[in-house]
């Protein structure tokens, strides 16, 4: 079992994330948007894991393209940007339902201090955005040999 470094703070972010969106799904709702037709604001899906040598972030993005996502980093925070454009291939009185999200979206997210920056890679296939933030050497685990004497 490994041992896990407790972060009041990622937590913390966890719950203001699930608090924005009880707050959007509810006023949604109260603005009758629940069964019309009417484009509604959206964010991302996204898992964060780590590993010895590095932080994963991976962010479900169905139906957008490379060109439709921007990523920046500055000030220790990551930030996650794009749109998902409405298809305008059917006249929107003829929908009888719109279930998907459609609009622009940006996420946010702190990065410890150990992370290098500037070697982060992003890879985008079949939907999903994976960023891969390498840790800096002295922030990865060591292990000690011990000596026999």
């Amino acid at each position: 079992m490994a041992i896990v470094r407790w972060d009041p703070f990622r937590d913390l972010i966890s719950i203001q994330d699930r608090m924005n969106r009880l707050f959007d799904q509810t006023l949604a709702r109260t603005r009758g948007e629940e069964e019309g037709i009417a484009a509604s604001t959206w964010m991302p899906a996204v898992d964060i894991y780590e590993t010895a040598d590095r932080v994963v972030l991976k962010a479900e993005l169905p139906g957008l393209t490379r060109e439709d996502i921007e990523i920046n980093v500055r000030d220790n925070t990551l930030s996650l940007r794009g749109e998902r454009k409405f298809e305008k291939e059917v006249k929107e009185e003829n929908y009888l339902r719109i279930e998907r999200a459609y609009g622009s979206f940006q996420r946010s997210f702190t990065l410890p201090a150990t992370i290098q920056q500037d070697k982060i890679r992003a890879v985008f296939k079949d939907g999903v955005l994976e960023l891969s933030l390498p840790k800096a050497e002295e922030a990865r685990p060591k292990q000690i040999k011990i000596d026999v004497k």
